[in-house]
């Protein structure tokens, strides 16, 4: 995917500072900024709602996979590893599907 296409058309400092963000994300707060660019620059005037809940959502599923997949599916190491309790981990997993 090029994510130029979802850069800003401009010069300023922080158009190029998103720019080489964009081409070269570093850090996991990057690769948010530049999906939730992108997600904003696609509405097209919709209204939006829920958005924290979205990302929440987006985000917590992957994340749980590669936690598991880190902890060799140890339920109460990726709990640890979360900072989660043991239960709401495996409430967790369930509801994404993972268990």
């Amino acid at each position: 995917m090029n994510l130029d296409t979802f850069a800003p058309k401009s010069d300023s400092p922080d158009s190029l500072t998103y720019q080489a963000a964009a081409e070269h994300p570093q850090t996991l707060r990057d690769s948010v900024e530049i999906a939730m660019r992108n997600y904003f620059s696609h509405l097209e005037g919709q209204d939006v709602t829920n958005v924290h809940q979205m990302v929440l959502t987006e985000v917590e599923a992957p994340m749980l996979e590669a936690v598991m997949r880190y902890c060799r599916d140890n339920q109460t190491k990726a709990s640890k590893v979360l900072g989660l309790n043991r239960g709401t981990l495996r409430k967790k997993l369930k509801e994404y599907g993972l268990l």
